[in-house]
C-alpha cells in the first residue's frame, strides 16, 4: 500500500504569547489529501462479505502494463449480455471484435442463410440435379404393335394371334412389355419366343445398375457369354448361351440384346428350346439370331421416339 504524501511542516505548535489567537483552525489546503481510510479488520471468514466489496485505495497509482504481455480481460459476469431475452448471436471471428470483423461475420452469416434458402427452394420444387434424360422415348400401350421384329419373319412367318402385352405408368417409371411366340409354317406350336421391354426411368439414372447387371451377367449366371456392342445407344451388351451342342432335339439357344440410351433402357430376347417332339429340324444359328436382334433393336428404338 503506497504512503500518502507528507503534509508540509507547519510552524511550532507553541505560539508566542504575543501572537493573536485564531478563532477557528485554518482551512485545509486544497492539495492536502484526506486521511487514509482504515484498513479492514481481520475476519474469521476467508472471503469478503458479498454485500460489501473490499475498499479500494484512492491513492493507488495506475500501473503501466506491457500491452503485448497483458492477459485478456475477463468478462464482467454481472454485465447485461447483448441480445438479452433472445438467442445469443454468433461468436465473433478470431481476429477480434472490431467493426471490420463484425462486417465479415455478418456477410458470411447472410451468405449461409441465403444458400440454405436456395437449397430449400430447390428441394421443394425438385430442382436438384438435371431432369430425366429420356431422349424423346415413350413407352407405348402396345409394344407388340410398336416394336419392329421383321428380321425374324423370314424364319418364322406365322404371326402370334394373342401376344402378351402390358404397360405401367408411374411418376418414377414408365414400362411397356411384350411377349410373343415365333412359329414356322409347318409347326403347330411355337418354335421360339421373343420378349421385349422398354423402361423410362424418370427419377433416377439407370446407368450404374444397368452396367453392373449386363456387363457382369456372366458372373451371376453360369455358361453365358457377354459381348459389348458398339453403335447402339450409350451402351449395349449382347448376352448369349447355346446348350444344344449342335443338336435339334435337346438343349436351348438364348440371346438378349440390352441397350441403355440416356435414362431409357430396352431389351430384346430370343429363346428356343429343343426336344424330340419339335417339328423344327433346322433352327437358326446364334449368329443369325444376334444379327436380327441388332437390326430390329435399332429400328424399334427409332420408332419409340416421339
Amino acid at each position: 500500500m503506497s504512503t500518502p504524501p507528507q503534509q508540509p511542516q507547519s510552524s511550532p505548535q507553541q505560539q508566542p504569547s504575543s501572537a493573536p489567537q485564531q478563532s477557528s483552525p485554518p482551512p485545509q489546503q486544497p492539495d492536502q489529501p484526506p486521511a487514509a481510510p482504515p484498513q479492514p479488520q481481520p475476519t474469521a471468514y476467508p472471503y469478503p462479505s458479498p454485500q460489501s466489496p473490499p475498499p479500494q485505495n484512492p491513492y493507488a497509482q495506475p500501473t503501466v502494463v506491457n500491452q503485448a504481455a497483458a492477459p485478456p480481460q475477463q468478462a464482467n459476469p454481472y454485465a447485461v449480455q447483448p441480445g438479452y431475452g433472445y438467442p445469443p448471436p454468433a461468436a465473433p471471428p478470431a481476429t477480434g471484435g472490431n467493426a471490420a470483423g463484425r462486417a465479415v461475420l455478418w456477410a458470411v452469416v447472410g451468405a449461409v442463410v441465403a444458400s440454405a434458402g436456395w437449397a430449400a427452394g430447390l428441394f421443394l420444387t425438385g430442382g436438384f440435379g438435371s431432369s430425366a434424360d429420356l431422349r424423346g422415348y415413350r413407352a407405348p400401350a402396345n409394344l407388340c404393335s410398336s416394336a419392329d421384329y421383321s428380321s425374324f419373319k423370314d424364319e418364322y412367318p406365322v404371326d402370334d394371334s394373342s401376344p402378351t402385352k402390358n404397360v405401367m405408368k408411374d411418376p418414377a417409371l414408365d414400362q411397356s412389355y411384350c411377349s410373343l411366340s415365333l412359329k414356322k409354317t409347318s409347326s403347330s406350336y411355337g418354335d421360339a419366343y421373343l420378349s421385349l421391354e422398354v423402361d423410362l426411368h424418370k427419377k433416377t439414372d439407370p446407368a450404374p445398375e444397368f452396367t453392373a447387371t449386363w456387363k457382369n451377367y456372366g458372373d451371376s449366371h453360369s455358361d453365358y457369354d457377354v459381348t459389348p456392342v458398339q453403335g447402339i445407344g450409350d451402351e449395349a451388351y449382347l448376352v448369349t448361351q447355346d446348350t444344344s451342342n449342335g443338336s435339334t432335339t435337346s438343349g436351348a439357344r438364348y440371346a438378349t440384346l440390352a441397350v441403355r440410351d440416356g435414362w431409357m433402357t430396352y431389351s430384346m430376347s430370343y429363346s428356343a428350346y429343343f426336344s424330340s417332339y419339335d417339328s423344327d429340324t433346322d433352327p437358326p444359328t446364334l449368329d443369325d439370331v444376334t444379327g436380327w436382334l441388332k437390326t430390329d433393336t435399332k429400328s424399334t428404338l427409332e420408332q419409340l421416339k416421339d
